[in-house]
């Protein structure tokens, strides 16, 4: 009978063959591609010596096709949790080395423990994808293991934050755990997503078509919107991971945290009085306001790459997490089209699920003409805008610094759709149109239609209408916007604010 010291012992082999993963080979395999392997992906993601491993020795009980003979250490995914800047993360990295990272119905299992473990303690959940697709072998218990990650994902939807990284392939059924998360992280090179592959493609279409261009990261950070996130390497795209939940509150019972940035919450801009041109019609950078107002001139990007006309950035101002949705007049004019509709809805849903407040910049020409927007259903994409602000009950800080016309002034978050206070610069422009093109329908048949017409643009193109009617709290010189902001959000601080009781609402998809 085997001593205690000789258990202890056997335990130590156990644990070691499990952390071999596939074996050497293998692993220089992954190493060989520029990718790290599963262990060395959680110990970057995690603060150093904090994770504890779940579900080390689960095993597969398949026997098909030769699977009983199969040693498949960890099954292929290793699982747990840690901190990261100290609060409590779940996560887990499927191991590539391991039969390519392959789900059946055990490691599916080990990922949905996690997921619950999450959802109960309110704490973020981080997928680190690296796999080959459902394990063939174990047919409808691999599909069954995927359903239920599909419906913990669902279900935690709102309720913790969810973050996905693309490390390496992700195709078929594999996708759709991700695409239900909260934010994907692709990797430059070495991460594809796709429902099927360049060889399905072409055997059915006869396209021919490579992974990269098919399914990579710059194809979904730039031209689906898939992902909102592109990294160098393996290395990049953990610390932005870490960097990102820097900004999240743990679930959505919390508020977002508060640290001290250094910078002074009265702090004001000269070089904002003389940024806008004199010329309406003349593009600027919108960064250039955001990166003044914001506490050390520090954001981060969401969705860079995709639809550029629209900018969505987490920032903090006097330590606070904000969520700014900002139109960008240097790119196609700052039009609201189906993508930046699209872009901006979905980081407004989230803002408004995890307490952080909304601050909206305004510089909105209207949205976008022509037929092919309106066959791809920009009246519908569109509303999710108007939904997506209506329904949030966060605080909704809006400043308008320039154009805001017709239905983009609504849709970029007006006093009439829930926005707690507005502020206009001087150079602002509130109405249903260009005062422009408004005097020539108006003054259309009058001989004097040029002098009108510049009455009508002195009079209309101004914040002081709207002032007038009480839709703009204050006009405001644009050197005092973050004192401004930063003021309105302090006294939003205690904002309550209860919608009817219903299941849910019906979001035009």
């Amino acid at each position: 009978m085997a001593t205690v010291a000789e258990k202890i012992e056997l335990l130590h082999k156990k644990l070691e063959h499990i952390k071999a993963g596939g074996g050497e080979k293998r692993i220089e395999k992954q190493h060989a591609k520029g990718k790290l392997t599963a262990r060395e992906r959680l110990a970057k993601l995690f603060d150093e010596g904090s994770f504890v491993e779940v579900g080390a020795f689960v095993k597969h009980r398949c026997h098909n096709f030769g699977q009983e003979k199969k040693d498949l250490p960890g099954e292929g995914v290793v699982t747990g949790y840690g901190t990261v800047d100290g609060k409590l993360v779940y996560a887990f990295a499927q191991d590539f080395t391991v039969e390519g990272g392959s789900l059946g119905e055990k490691h599916a299992a080990k990922i949905v423990h996690v997921q619950q473990m999450a959802l109960k303690m309110g704490a973020p959940f981080v997928g680190l994808n690296d796999s080959g697709g459902a394990r063939i072998q174990e047919a409808v218990d691999a599909l069954s293991g995927y359903g239920a990650i599909f419906y913990n994902n669902t279900i935690a939807s709102g309720v913790v934050p969810q973050i996905s990284a693309i490390m390496g392939p992700s195709a078929g059924g594999a996708v759709y755990s991700p695409a239900l998360t909260d934010f994907i992280y692709m990797v430059k090179g070495t991460s594809q997503m796709f429902i099927t592959g360049p060889k399905v493609v072409e055997s059915v279409t006869g396209e021919k078509i490579s992974a990269e261009a098919l399914g990579g990261a710059s194809t979904h950070n730039t031209k689906t919107g898939v992902a909102q996130f592109i990294a160098e390497n393996d290395d990049d795209c953990l610390r932005q991971i870490r960097y990102l939940l820097s900004f999240l509150p743990s679930n959505n019972m919390e508020d977002a945290p508060v640290i001290d940035t250094g910078d002074d919450p009265t702090r004001m801009d000269e070089g904002l009085n003389t940024l806008m041109p004199d010329n309406s019609n003349h593009p600027y950078n919108m960064y250039d306001i955001i990166k003044s107002i914001v506490d050390n001139g520090e954001y981060y990007d969401v969705a860079k790459d995709w639809a550029k006309n629209i900018i969505t950035c987490f920032a903090r101002m006097d330590g606070q997490t904000v969520g700014i949705i900002a139109n960008q007049p240097s790119f196609m004019a700052g039009c609201l089209d189906i993508d930046a509709s699209d872009k901006s809805s979905r980081f407004i849903r989230f803002c408004d699920c995890f307490n952080i407040p909304l601050l909206n910049l305004v510089d909105v020409p209207g949205f976008l003409p022509g037929k092919q927007q309106e066959y791809g259903g920009i009246i519908r994409h569109g509303a999710k805008m108007l939904f997506a602000y209506s329904e949030a009950t966060v605080p909704k800080v809006t400043v308008i610094v320039r154009k805001a016309y017709g239905g983009s002034y609504l849709a970029m978050c007006s006093q009439d759709l829930g926005a707690d206070q507005v502020f206009a610069w001087p150079s602002a422009e509130i109405a249903v149109m260009g005062p422009a093109g408004a005097a020539n329908i108006i003054f259309a048949k009058d001989a004097d239609k040029a002098e009108k017409t510049q009455a009508y643009v002195e009079e209309f193109a101004t914040p002081y209408k709207a002032a007038e009617r009480g839709f703009v709290d204050a006009v405001i010189e644009p050197k005092e916007t973050r004192p401004y902001v930063i003021n309105a959000l302090a006294m939003l601080a205690s904002k309550r604010e209860v919608l009817p009781a219903k299941k849910h609402a019906n979001i035009p998809l």
